[in-house]
C-alpha cells in the first residue's frame, strides 16, 4: 500500500499539477493534503478548483484558518491576494475542513503540530533566527498521546522523517508550491530548501513497517516566479525561481 502526501500548496496550481501527474504515474491512487493550500500571490482560485475536484482527505493550515476567520484588512498580503480571487464556494470548502484527521486507521494528520497550526515541530528556531532540527524531547514531547504509528505534518516546508524512539515515524513532506519563506514570528527568521522543484512524500508500509520517500518534481518554476513578482512579491518570486529567498 503507497500514500502520497502532499503539503502546504500556496495556490500554486502548476506544481500541485506537476505533483498530481507524478503520484498518477507511480499508480498511487491515495493522496492525504496536509493544509495551507490556497495562500500566495499565484493562483489561489484555480488551485481551489482542482483540489475541491479531487476531494483528497485534507485538513486546514494556518493560512487556510486565517482565510475564513479574518477581515481581508486584517490578513497579511499573501492570504489578501488569495482572499480577493475566492469566490464563495472555495471559502465554504476551507471551512469545513478539519484541523486534524485520522486516515485510514494508522495515519494522524496534523498541519503543524497536533496541539495548534503556528507551532514549529521537527525544525525550531535559535534566538537570532538561525533554523535548525528541533532536538529529541522537544519531538516527543510534541507526539505524546497521539498513538498511531505514522504522523504526519506540515507548515515548515522542509522535507524531513524523524523515527521517535517507540518506532512512530513523523514526516513532513515538504511543501508542493512554496519553497522558501521568510517570517517575523516569534523572530526574523528564513525557511530556504534550496530548490525551485515540488516536494512531497510517499508512504508505503513493508512487512508492517511503514517507510517514507522523499520525491522532488520540476515543473515551469519560473512562470511562478514571474506571476510573483508581476504581483510585487519579490520574496516569493526569488523563492520560487531558486529555492531561496534572496
Amino acid at each position: 500500500m503507497k500514500i502520497a502526501v502532499i503539503a502546504d500548496i500556496h495556490g500554486n496550481d502548476l506544481a500541485l499539477e506537476a505533483v498530481l501527474a507524478d503520484i498518477a504515474a507511480q499508480g498511487i491512487d491515495d493522496v492525504i493534503n496536509l493544509g495551507d493550500h490556497l495562500s500566495g500571490p499565484m493562483n489561489a482560485a484555480r488551485t481551489a478548483d482542482i483540489l475541491m475536484a479531487r476531494n483528497f482527505p485534507s485538513i486546514r493550515g494556518n493560512h487556510d484558518r486565517w482565510l475564513v476567520s479574518l477581515k481581508p484588512a486584517e490578513m497579511g498580503q499573501s492570504d489578501r491576494m488569495a482572499h480577493a480571487e475566492l469566490q464563495p464556494q472555495h471559502l465554504d470548502w476551507l471551512r469545513a475542513l478539519p484541523p486534524t484527521l485520522v486516515h485510514r486507521q494508522e495515519l494522524f494528520l496534523c498541519h503543524a503540530t497536533p496541539q495548534d497550526d503556528l507551532s514549529y515541530w521537527l525544525e525550531d528556531l535559535t534566538a537570532d533566527g538561525v533554523v535548525h532540527m528541533s532536538g529529541r524531547k522537544r519531538i516527543e514531547g510534541f507526539a505524546e498521546g497521539i498513538d498511531f504509528p505514522v504522523i504526519l505534518c506540515g507548515h515548515t516546508h522542509i522535507p524531513r522523517a524523524v523515527r521517535l524512539s517507540d518506532g512512530r515515524l513523523v514526516v513532513n513532506p515538504g511543501s508542493v508550491g512554496c519553497p522558501g519563506y521568510d517570517d517575523d514570528e516569534p523572530v526574523f527568521h528564513k525557511v530556504e530548501t534550496g530548490s525551485p522543484d515540488a516536494s512531497y512524500a510517499v508512504l508505503e508500509k513493508v512487512k508492517g513497517r511503514w517507510n517514507v520517500t522523499f520525491r522532488r518534481v520540476s515543473y515551469d518554476h519560473m512562470a511562478m516566479s514571474n506571476l510573483a513578482r508581476k504581483r510585487g512579491r519579490d520574496g516569493w518570486a526569488n523563492a520560487l525561481a531558486t529555492g531561496w529567498v534572496d
